[in-house]
């Protein structure tokens, strides 16, 4: 299997509702994967706020087409359930996306087998979580991450057995450097990367600046710095918070548009999974020469 066949056909099924008791509005996923091939590892991906299982398919496609199998929730902070800011629903959604990511690890041969999928083409001992923005922290979690308390105490452990790598992807950075509004209606977004031992890539665009933090660019890299190894930090110097465009072309959100640049996301992160998951493709190596004899629009530094 090699991140670079980009050129096999794919399908994708939906929706399956998957059990999660207490949460009010059904989860429901989406599951794309390739037509054929076997043992085939596993993303579960948690989308950014406001979006959906319908979104991020530059990203999600390009990963099936590269021999994943791909999970997607809509969580409770999608548009089409409309819970905004102000609904008392909103302060414990972080803590509903979490549920939503462990109730799909948990049901996921179940999940895969209503998609249509034999359980020999599933390699159930590699399964990764990656996320975008809210996410990222989401998924961070899953990876070990916890979240300060108002008291300054890390709180609960949330980490998965199951996970064994990840991506993280404009990660919610981490410090008292929030903004009023971020602070009052986010006040969850304080993760502690100082538990989060699963191996990881995380990254970053260089011109992300986030309404939310007072800190510029390198608040998104906080996931890769105070994080323990092994980790791996890729930043693309002209990137800002879609990354080119990774949730879909034309989405309002998406200041700078550049599909090779979401292609390049897409690519660094199968290349790094499948290299985090022994599969014996090179494409991460030779992503590493690439950089390292590049002209400094995106580079990879590790630990």
């Amino acid at each position: 299997m090699s991140s670079s066949r980009l050129d096999q056909r794919i399908v994708a099924v939906k929706p399956i509702t998957v059990p999660a008791p207490g949460r009010g509005v059904d989860l429901q996923v989406k599951v794309t994967a390739p037509l054929s091939g076997r043992n085939l590892p596993v993303i579960v991906f948690s989308h950014g706020n406001g979006w959906s299982l319908d979104g991020y398919e530059p990203l999600v496609d390009r990963w099936a087409a590269a021999g994943f199998i791909v999970v997607q929730p809509t969580h409770l902070d999608s548009r089409r359930n409309g819970i905004g800011w102000d609904d008392p629903r909103f302060a414990t959604i972080w803590r509903v996306r979490i549920a939503d990511l462990h109730a799909i690890l948990d049901s996921l041969g179940d999940i895969l087998l209503r998609a249509g999928g034999p359980d020999a083409r599933v390699d159930h001992e590699r399964v990764a979580v990656v996320g975008h923005s809210w996410g990222a922290q989401t998924a961070g979690v899953i990876l070990g991450a916890r979240v300060f308390g108002a008291d300054g105490v890390p709180g609960e452990d949330f980490s998965h057995s199951a996970v064994s790598a990840g991506a993280l992807i404009a990660a919610t950075g981490t410090g008292d450097t929030l903004t009023p509004f971020a602070a009052e209606h986010l006040p969850f977004m304080r993760p502690d990367y100082s538990t989060m031992t699963t191996p990881a890539l995380v990254v970053a665009g260089g011109k992300d600046r986030s309404q939310l933090s007072t800190r510029g660019p390198e608040w998104f890299t906080d996931a890769y710095h105070l994080s323990p190894s092994p980790k791996s930090l890729l930043t693309i110097a002209e990137g800002e918070h879609t990354l080119g465009g990774l949730a879909g072309e034309m989405a309002a959100e998406t200041t700078d548009e550049e599909p090779a640049r979401v292609a390049l996301v897409a690519d660094a992160i199968s290349a790094y999974l499948l290299d985090a998951f022994k599969l014996g493709d090179a494409a991460w190596n030779e992503l590493g020469d690439a950089a390292a004899a590049g002209d400094g629009t995106w580079s990879i530094a590790g630990k």
